[in-house]
């Protein structure tokens, strides 16, 4: 058998599912959604222990873990648990008028320290350097950050992924100087063209060192606790996955997991890999475009907490809607969230003796939605029927202009709804050719972590003054699918899924970005990466 367990935590529910993949597409075999918890590794322990003893499966049949959690997202908008990080820009003289970090919020800036330096380097588009690295200024700048007790540093160079020669030896100057395991982000890992919002993403990502590392830590006590011995992976913004270790180098790309996992546990359940999907959960709906079974990524850069960022991301349209946000009724108006009660569901919503109307509790008094299962001993309060006429009126209406957006076209797409608040959605859309909610949409966030593949990517512009067209392609495939490898993939099984190529106007030399998605099987029985793994 291989059994697979795998966990989503929400806003509002953490949900878990275990499917065997013995016979090749995996099988049901339980699945069950609790109250997400305060410290959440609460809430990941209970969905655990439930979901063992609903399939009758034992801890020592599981053979791989995957998690999906909103933790590092939360705490970048809450500006909760991150680190104090320095950030080293690398190109003096040559890009200095900006300075790092200056459209960013104040509280933000406050958070992380607002510590950066910008050293001697950088280069040019083709990869020709404009200064070289002064490794005695490289010191001195760790130095200060060591005197300094920060917690992480990110490296951005300019032109890193043309060639990230200089911000390769900035890290280990730095390891050097700052001792092995300091938390280090070096920016053409995370983030792609652009140098402020590359900047702004490694820097995010090592402020999230923290959070990762805890976690990391709850989520390895849990399994533990359970006496799970299985290769643990997180689920990526990609709809793919990446290994425990990848994942606190590398939180950034955990950040819209959620979401994806849905988006890819829609396709599997529904049997389509083009349509769009919209997963209604407890604090928030997001609709997403599935295209050839993966989200469609955005090809814009995405504000994270105010904060303009370019590492891959869904092209999702996020709403503050959900079972949990609350509605207000007043002058003949209603208006629906985007405050939501989250978790708190049970302490504030009317159904259960709270004084606040909520989503939920609308759909509990029409008989939409029965929570009792997950919350017992609620009671569904009066709600005049003209009201709950209105707010359902206005749910679909708020939906079906996100649907209009988020298309391409005017012609319909197939609709998949999914999650737990889908029900309050009606069967019938404006552009949609047709509504599917199938069986077991509730689970689609965490059957999506079970069936993803581990996956890599590599976004950069090459020079071909030197270098054909054919050689280019061929090295960058190359690196993707070593990029998949290193967060976990079989090697043996790895192959390329999407290759976008985008002419690069108003350089000197012909040049050529190259967007690059490759993912393979999670490592099996005989495979070298198996063999290297660390159990938790």
């Amino acid at each position: 058998m291989t059994i697979r367990l795998a966990v989503d935590v929400g806003g509002t529910h953490t949900d878990a599912v275990i499917l065997d993949f013995t016979r090749g597409r995996g099988s049901l075999l339980g699945s069950v959604k609790v109250p997400t918890s305060p410290d959440v590794e609460t809430g990941i322990v209970q969905s655990m222990e439930a979901v063992l003893e609903a399939s009758t499966i034992s801890s020592e049949q599981i053979n791989y873990v995957m998690i999906g959690t909103t933790q590092s997202r939360n705490a970048i908008l809450q500006r909760q648990g991150l680190a104090r990080i320095g950030l080293i820009r690398i190109g003096s003289p040559s890009v200095s008028e900006i300075e790092p970090f200056f459209t960013w919020a104040e509280d933000l800036r406050e958070a992380i320290g607002n510590n950066w330096f910008l050293v001697d380097g950088g280069y040019e588009f083709d990869g020709r350097p404009i200064s070289q690295i002064n490794e005695e200024q490289v010191r001195t700048v760790l130095l200060e950050i060591k005197r300094q007790r920060l917690e992480a540093i990110a490296v951005c160079g300019v032109f890193s992924p043309v060639c990230a020669q200089q911000e390769l030896e900035v890290g280990r100057l730095a390891e050097e100087v700052l001792g092995p395991g300091f938390p280090i982000t070096l920016s053409h890992q995370v983030g792609s063209i652009g140098l402020l919002e590359r900047e702004n993403s490694a820097a995010l990502n090592a402020a999230l060192a923290m959070v990762a590392k805890n976690i990391a830590e709850g989520l390895e006590k849990a399994l533990r606790l359970r006496n799970i011995k299985a290769p643990t992976y997180f689920s990526q913004n990609d709809g793919t996955l990446m290994s425990i270790e990848y994942a606190k180098k590398y939180s950034i790309l955990t950040i819209c997991s959620g979401p994806s996992n849905s988006i890819r546990g829609a396709a599997f359940l529904s049997g389509l890999k083009d349509c769009i999907v919209i997963d209604v959960g407890g604090t928030s709906t997001d609709i997403g475009i599935l295209q050839n079974g993966y989200p469609r990524e955005s090809y814009m850069s995405v504000a994270l907490g105010e904060v303009e960022t370019n590492f891959r991301m869904p092209d999702l349209i996020s709403l503050g809607l959900g079972g949990g946000s609350i509605v207000k009724l007043g002058h003949g108006k209603i208006e629906i969230g985007p405050e939501s009660v989250g978790y708190n569901i049970i302490s504030r919503g009317k159904t259960w003796g709270g004084d606040t109307l909520t989503l939920t509790d609308a759909a509990m008094a029409a008989n939409i939605l029965d929570m009792n299962k997950i919350h017992p001993g609620g009671r569904p309060v009066p709600v005049q029927e003209g009201v709950i006429r209105q707010v359902f009126a206005k749910v679909n209406s708020i939906i079906e202009g996100a649907i209009d957006k988020i298309k391409t076209s005017h012609d319909p797409l197939p609709v998949i709804l999914v999650g737990g608040g889908s029900l309050m959605v009606n069967s019938t859309l404006k552009g949609a050719s047709e509504v599917i909610r199938p069986k077991n949409y509730e689970f689609a966030n965490a059957i999506g972590a079970a069936i993803a593949k581990v996956g890599g990517e590599v976004d950069k512009i090459w020079s071909l003054r030197s270098k054909t067209r054919e050689q280019v392609m061929r090295e960058a495939k190359s690196q993707a699918i070593a990029e998949a490898v290193r967060a976990g993939a079989d090697s043996r099984t790895v192959e390329i899924l999407d290759v976008e190529e985008f002419p690069v106007a108003y350089l000197p030399v012909d040049a050529v970005r190259l967007k690059i998605k490759a993912a393979g099987e999670l490592p099996s029985e005989g495979s070298p990466e198996l063999a290297s793994r660390q159990y938790v």
